[in-house]
């Protein structure tokens, strides 16, 4: 079965549109060598599905990032992606993980979407974390912002490293209409198993569930991990710094040593490096 693609599909009789991701690789390669203990890999697995399935209902070319943050053991999580869905995403560890669920590693703290267009102003919501579910975190999210009714499924596997989603949403047109064929198709979904979301190839989990409503699938758009990390980039960065502070550095410790956050990846900066960075 094919991975990592993210399918979207309309219904010939109903208002209401749909999308299907299903990952492993890459959720695999956003937390290769982290060592996160299982529950936070679980955490990133959801974080990640939902990320791809708000960033295919984007109408524009742009990214989008989903945070969660608290007070929890979990300091925050996040999701970056863009209307090509290339993602990244990582989480950072602040006291004893115990439990699994939003709220156990988050706490009280709040979920925060960040879409920034390419042409146009960026937007962010904010939305308190109530739930255990991230799904219905996000369907609190798309109440309060879009006003549209909406359902998001969520199924991850850490140990085997996959993770899958479905979502649901009316489209704004017979809103007496839209809403009985969506409370239709929200009925047959919520029959969905997690073991047949995260195993099957995505045309057949969508003739089971809908195979008397005739979905019509577009063709798949393929997801990966892309960090974006670039030496350049990371020049960049350190030149907040100052020349003489980093020159300092240098000098006591043979070079600087910069790590990517998203793919660990080490970048050294020495004396005559830092000196053509100026220049």
């Amino acid at each position: 079965m094919q991975q990592d693609l993210l399918h979207r599909y309309i219904f010939e009789n109903h208002d209401v549109r749909g999308e299907l991701v299903q990952l492993d690789q890459t959720f695999s390669e956003i937390i290769e060598n982290h060592n996160y203990p299982t529950e936070v890999k679980q955490l990133i697995g959801e974080l990640l599905v939902a990320t791809c399935l708000l960033t295919a209902t984007l109408k524009f070319e742009g990214e989008i990032a989903v945070q969660l943050q608290g007070d929890g053991p979990v300091k925050y999580a996040v999701i970056n992606g863009n209307h090509q869905q290339t993602m990244r995403g990582i989480a950072r560890i602040q006291g004893e993980i115990t439990d699994t669920g939003v709220l156990n590693l988050i706490g009280k703290g709040h979920m925060v979407i960040t879409i920034t267009p390419l042409k146009g102003e960026r937007y962010q919501g904010i939305v308190p974390l109530v739930s255990d579910s991230l799904a219905e975190c996000l369907e609190q999210y798309f109440q309060q912002s879009e006003q549209l009714r909406t359902r998001m499924w969520i199924s991850t596997d850490a140990e085997q490293e996959k993770c899958s989603g479905m979502l649901l949403q009316v489209l704004p047109v017979n809103k007496e209409k839209a809403e009985e064929d969506f409370t239709h198709l929200e009925a047959l979904t919520n029959t969905i198993k997690d073991e047949e979301l995260l195993n099957l190839d995505g045309h057949t989990v969508l003739t089971r569930l809908y195979h008397e409503d005739n979905p019509r699938l577009f063709d798949p758009q393929p997801v990966s991990f892309r960090c974006g990390c670039s030496r350049d980039k990371i020049a960049d960065a350190i030149v907040n710094v100052g020349k003489d502070a980093l020159l300092e550095d240098a000098k006591e410790q043979g070079a600087i040593k910069i790590n990517c956050q998203y793919c660990l990846k080490e970048y050294q900066f020495n004396k005559r490096d830092i000196e053509n960075i100026f220049n």
